[in-house]
């Protein structure tokens, strides 16, 4: 009865292919990312040359569909992305684009965000003391159909911080055209209606400080219209802390607008008949 020696009839493992090691029947080596097993023994001949080695696995490529990954990316910030043939390299975008979907709904691109509504512009009073900002050339009735105008952290030597539109750098427009319908309600419990005619929108917001208070604080948000060659208008609202203590204080509702054709260029933010010490502005476009 012949006998069969187990040991020679399995796969023998040999790692990686030497060129000075002697090679025998059923040994198995790498060479280049592929397996090849040994059909006759020898020294010398690489696992390519098929008298002596058979291949048992190809290396395959890096990608999941046979395109190399390292070559696809070539640049620090590639994305690599599938389309309807492969793996494909999307470049890098440029400072502030956000990476999005392309109008088509098939791959991703990179694209500026577009809003509409946008800061144009801001200000801001944090020590000593400023009789107001200008802010100017912004109104673009081609882009904007309204604007947007916040403050807060108003702290200012008079009762009143006032809106001016101007006309043109520097020029404000000062006629006693501004009209203001304000109504609200003070602590002391009694209701408040005011109408005026004057030479700017006026809004009793503001910290009243006498003492340069500057940690307290009201708040105004401004809400225009200023098309070109036509009347201008407003809606706001705005709450106020009178005096150096915490003891008076009003909330509003105010509307106005000016019955005069301008062409209207910007605006101006001030304290009425006093300084501003404290606040910040912020100046927003609405598409």
């Amino acid at each position: 009865m012949a006998q069969v020696n187990l040991g020679s009839i399995k796969f023998k493992w040999k790692g990686t292919y030497a060129g000075g090691t002697a090679y025998t029947i059923d040994d198995v080596v790498s060479y280049n990312g592929s397996s090849y097993i040994c059909i006759q023994a020898s020294t010398g001949n690489l696992p390519t040359d098929t008298a002596y080695f058979e291949q048992m696995s190809s290396a395959g490529t890096n990608g999941t569909d046979g395109t190399d990954v390292g070559t696809t990316l070539t640049t620090q910030g590639d994305i690599l992305y599938r389309d309807g043939s492969g793996l494909q390299r999307l470049p890098k975008g440029t400072a502030g684009q956000v990476l999005q979907m392309n109008s088509g709904a098939t791959a991703p691109e990179y694209g500026t965000v577009s809003s509409d509504f946008v800061k144009i512009a801001s200000n801001s009073v944090t020590a000593g003391s400023s009789s107001g900002f200008n802010f100017e050339g912004f109104i673009d009735n081609s882009t904007y159909s309204s604007y947007y105008l916040k403050a807060r952290n108003i702290v200012t030597s008079g009762h009143n911080t006032s809106v001016r539109l101007l006309t043109g750098t520097n020029t404000e427009y000062s006629t006693a055209h501004y009209r203001n319908v304000g109504d609200g309600r003070y602590d002391g419990g009694y209701d408040y209606m005011n109408e005026t005619s004057a030479n700017a929108w006026r809004f009793s917001a503001g910290w009243y400080a006498n003492s340069g208070d500057n940690n307290k604080g009201a708040m105004l948000d401004l809400w225009f219209t200023a098309d070109a060659g036509r009347t201008a208008e407003f809606n706001s609202l705005y709450g106020t802390l009178y005096y150096d203590n915490e003891s008076s204080y009003a909330v509003f509702n105010s509307s106005g607008s000016i019955p005069s054709n301008q062409t209207w260029t910007g605006l101006k933010f001030f304290a009425n008949g006093g300084t501003i010490s404290n606040c910040k502005v912020e100046l927003y476009g609405i598409k």
